[in-house]
C-alpha cells in the first residue's frame, strides 16, 4: 500500500477513536497465528486461517510450514517462495487445508532454493506436500520425510486446491536417512482437486510421488532428478496426461533411479485399493542420448549391477497395476522390468482384460541398453513375449535418432516436439479409455510446445526478485 494511503487510514483511526491501525502490504486477511501475521514475508509453523500472499514480495519457508485443516493459503500468479536452508522447510498442506496456487504461462508461481544464482544444489529445502481425504490402500498414513502429518479417508472426490503453473526447484531434502521429502508429494489426494502444468527441477528425490488417491494430472515435468521420476504406490487410480521427464548422466540415486517406481505397497501385498494409475502420452527421456555414451562417471554412485546406478524405464513391482498408453521411453539402460510374479500374472491378465490389471499398450522402447528384464517364477509369459503380444500394439526401435527427438537430450536447452516426419506424430489410439484427452500422437508432444513461457530449464543462473 502506498505511503500516502497509510497516512490517510493512520488519520481515519486516530479520529475514530485514537487507535493505531496497521495495515500490510499485501491483501492477507489475517490466519490469527502469531506467526505468519499479515504482510510478513516469512512463513512458520502453522496457518490457521484464509491468507492470500503477494507477488510484489518474496516469501521464505521456515521449516515445515502446514496449511491446517479449514485453512486456505492463496498464492497468486508470479509469486515466489524460498526455501530456507538449513531449515528442512517444506510446505504441508494437511487434510482439510487447501493450497489455491494459479499461476499463468506467463507468471507461473515458483518454489525454488533461498541460495543465490550460481549457489543451488540439489536438497536445499524439502518440497511441497498435498494431503486429502482420499481412499488409500492401509487406511491412513504419516507422510514420510519427518512431518507430523496424517493422510488417508474416505471420500475420493476430496478437494485440496489448484496447483497450476507451477515450478518446484532444489527440492528434496533428506530428513533422515533415505527419508527424503520429494518435489511434489500427492498423498490421498481426491479427485477435485487440480494439478495441471507443474515442473519439478533438480529434486533429491523423486520429482513427482503418489500415495493413494485419485487425483487427476496433466502436464507434469521433472528434469533432471536424483531419485524416480514419477512413482506410484498406496493405492493411486488417478490418471496422468502429458508428462516428460529428462536425466542427466551425472545424477542418480545410490538406490537406482528409474522413470516409473511402481508398487501396490512396501510389501507388495494385495490391500485395495490396488495401485491402478493410468497414464498416457509420457516421454521419459534417459541418461543415453546414445548407445555409445559411458555408465554415470560420478564415482559417489555405486554400480553394482548391469545397469549401473541408473536402472529402468518402468520398474513396475509388488503388485502394482499400472497402466501406460500412447508414451515413449528412449535412452534408458532398462527398459521394462517386471519385478514379481504377481505383477507379470497381471500383465498376462490384462492383453484381454485391462480394467483393473496392469497393461503397457502403444508404447515404444528405443536406444535401450537393455530392452527387458524380469524377476519372476511362475509367470507363463516372459516380459519379451508380454511387450510383443500382438494385441498390445508395443514396438522397439535401435536406437534414440529413429524416433526424430534429439532435441530432447539437450541438458541445457531441450527441445521436446518430434521433428517434421516422426513416427511419434500419429499413431495414438484411445480406443475404449476414458478419462483422456484424445490427440493423435504418442508421447508427450505433437506440434504444440506446452512447456514454452513457464518451464525454466536453467534455474541455476535465474535472479528471483518480486514482481
Amino acid at each position: 500500500m502506498k505511503m500516502s494511503k497509510m497516512k490517510m487510514w493512520f488519520l481515519m483511526a486516530m479520529m475514530a477513536g485514537g487507535m493505531l491501525v496497521f495495515t500490510s502490504c499485501d491483501k492477507d486477511k489475517g490466519n490469527g497465528n502469531d506467526d505468519n501475521v499479515a504482510g510478513e514475508p516469512v512463513l512458520k509453523g502453522d496457518i490457521t486461517g484464509n491468507r492470500t500472499l503477494s507477488a510484489d514480495t518474496v516469501y521464505t519457508l521456515d521449516g515445515f510450514v502446514y496449511v491446517v485443516d479449514g485453512a486456505t493459503l492463496t498464492i497468486p500468479a508470479g509469486t515466489v517462495i524460498q526455501g530456507k536452508s538449513g531449515t528442512k522447510a517444506a510446505l504441508i498442506v494437511e487434510r482439510g487445508g487447501k493450497l489455491m496456487a494459479e499461476g499463468t504461462a506467463e507468471d507461473p508461481i515458483i518454489f525454488t532454493s533461498d541460495k543465490p544464482a550460481g549457489q543451488r544444489n540439489y536438497g536445499d529445502w524439502g518440497g511441497v506436500i498435498i494431503c486429502g481425504k482420499a481412499v488409500i490402500n492401509s487406511g491412513e498414513a504419516q507422510v514420510e520425510g519427518g512431518p507430523r502429518t496424517m493422510y488417508g479417508g474416505q471420500d475420493d472426490n476430496d478437494n485440496s486446491g489448484v496447483l497450476r503453473y507451477v515450478r518446484i526447484e532444489y527440492g528434496g531434502v533428506e530428513f533422515d536417512t533415505d527419508k527424503e521429502i520429494n518435489g511434489l508429494t500427492l498423498c490421498a489426494v481426491g479427485s477435485r482437486t487440480v494439478i495441471d502444468h507443474v515442473q519439478c527441477s533438480y529434486i533429491k528425490d523423486d520429482s513427482f510421488e503418489w500415495f493413494g488417491g485419485t487425483v487427476n494430472c496433466r502436464n507434469l515435468v521433472a528434469f533432471r532428478g536424483w531419485d524416480d521420476d514419477f512413482d506410484t504406490d498406496a493405492g493411486f487410480r488417478g490418471t496422468v496426461q502429458f508428462a516428460v521427464s529428462v536425466r542427466d548422466i551425472q545424477v542418480s540415486d545410490k538406490s537406482k533411479s528409474n522413470g516409473f517406481e511402481s508398487d501396490n505397497d512396501g510389501d507388495g501385498s494385495s490391500n485395495a485399493p490396488l495401485n491402478n494409475p493410468r497414464f498416457s502420452n509420457v516421454t521419459l527421456i534417459g541418461p543415453y542420448a546414445t548407445l555409445a555414451d559411458t555408465a554415470n562417471t560420478n564415482s559417489s554412485f555405486a554400480s553394482d549391477n548391469a545397469y549401473g546406478p541408473f536402472q529402468a524405464a518402468m520398474h513396475l513391482r509388488r503388485n502394482t497395476r499400472l497402466q501406460v498408453y500412447n508414451s515413449v521411453f528412449a535412452g534408458w539402460p532398462l527398459g521394462l522390468l517386471l519385478d514379481s510374479d504377481n505383477c507379470m500374472n497381471s500383465a498376462e491378465a490384462g492383453i484381454s482384460n485391462p480394467a483393473g490389471n496392469l497393461v503397457v499398450k502403444n508404447c515404444i522402447l528405443a536406444g535401450m541398453r537393455q530392452n527387458f528384464d524380469q524377476e519372476v517364477e511362475s509367470a507363463t509369459l516372459t516380459t519379451e513375449e508380454y511387450f510383443n503380444n500382438a494385441a498390445l500394439d508395443n514396438r522397439v526401435v535401435a536406437t534414440n535418432a529413429e524416433l526424430g527427438i534429439a532435441g530432447a537430450f539437450n541438458l541445457s536447452s531441450p527441445s521436446f516436439l518430434p521433428e517434421s516426419g516422426s513416427s511419434l506424430l500419429s499413431g495414438a489410439d484411445f480406443s475404449g479409455l476414458t478419462g483422456f484427452e484424445t490427440v493423435d500422437f504418442i508421447g508427450a508432444f505433437g506440434t504444440e510446445d506446452w512447456t514454452a513461457g513457464w518451464c525454466n530449464f536453467d534455474p541455476q543462473n535465474t535472479e528471483y526478485v518480486a514482481e
